[in-house]
């Protein structure tokens, strides 16, 4: 599955499928899983919580319990009403926190707007921290410490690594700073070793003349939550892209909405010689990710 290019030929573009490569990761993990209840050990546990209605989240935290399920891991979904107080909200984490069972939590977001997210998020002990948002696992991070890696992040190496996707000296601009993919990111692509070693910008919101870094990166990912942001003029020929972003639009179909990412796939495909798509790309590498972490932790507190 390793593809190495050099050379610009609109007829190598590769289309990075995230989705086989999740399913091929899923199944190794499955392999291991099955192994240690064969052993006689409990099943990885993880535990989500869910506050509100969001169409979206909802969906994408269904789409975890089926991963779970597939794998041979348990899983709770804890499912909030909207107007759950915050107080409740920290109350339920820290019940968590302390269930020696339970080796991940996710706390979905967007959270209501009457919750502080950094203070939610902070709550979650950094040992079953398995979204890596905690100041402590950031800290680790960026110190090049073991440690977990938000799952969007780590998806994107291992999609970068499987595919053979050059990236030492090269130069890579990330579009987006925040502290869930951007920042994370650039550290990631600067760290030294494989996939890593690049030469990194952040651009974002504030940046000038944005198509002056775009436009002479080797890799671009792209991360605003804007549809279609990044066009085919933006990048150069034999560019790799990277679309993280994924929104749903309007549109008369049978669901009410199509899925669009961040970048504009049809205007970037021809100059490209990798890309991901939007859905099938970055986004099944994300859950991926989620359940290496889930996997991480049971390993390290039942010592195997």
């Amino acid at each position: 599955m390793v593809i190495l290019l050099h050379i610009f030929d609109p007829q190598m573009v590769t289309i990075i499928d995230g989705k086989s490569l999740a399913q091929k990761l899923r199944r190794k993990i499955k392999e291991e899983v099955s192994k240690y209840l064969d052993s006689g050990n409990r099943a990885p546990h993880l535990a989500a919580i869910l506050v509100g209605e969001d169409g979206a989240s909802r969906t994408y935290v269904a789409s975890k319990e089926r991963d779970c399920d597939f794998v041979g891991f348990d899983s709770t979904v804890h499912r909030l009403p909207v107007d759950t107080s915050e107080n409740e909200l920290l109350d339920l984490i820290d019940s968590i926190n302390s269930n020696d069972n339970i080796d991940g939590l996710i706390v979905q977001l967007p959270l209501p707007k009457h919750m502080d997210t950094s203070k939610v998020t902070d709550a979650i002990a950094p040992k079953i921290d398995v979204d890596g948002f905690h100041p402590v696992n950031v800290g680790r991070l960026t110190k090049n410490e073991d440690t977990y890696i938000s799952a969007t992040p780590f998806g994107i190496i291992m999609m970068l690594e499987e595919y053979g996707i050059e990236t030492i000296g090269k130069h890579c601009v990330v579009i987006g700073r925040s502290n869930i993919v951007g920042r994370p990111m650039s550290i990631l692509m600067s760290r030294g070793g494989y996939p890593g070693d690049s030469t990194v910008t952040i651009c974002h919101r504030n940046t000038e003349n944005l198509i002056s870094h775009t436009s002479v990166a080797d890799i671009v990912i792209v991360a605003v939550g804007i549809p279609h942001f990044l066009k085919g003029d933006m990048v150069k020929k034999g560019a790799v892209v990277i679309d993280v972003g994924i929104t749903r639009v309007d549109a008369d179909n049978a669901k009410g909405y199509e899925l669009r990412g961040d970048a504009d796939f049809n205007s970037l495909v021809n100059k490209c010689t990798a890309i991901t798509p939007v859905p099938g790309g970055v986004g099944p590498m994300t859950r991926y990710g989620l359940l290496h972490n889930t996997l991480k932790s049971y390993k390290r507190k039942l010592n195997l």
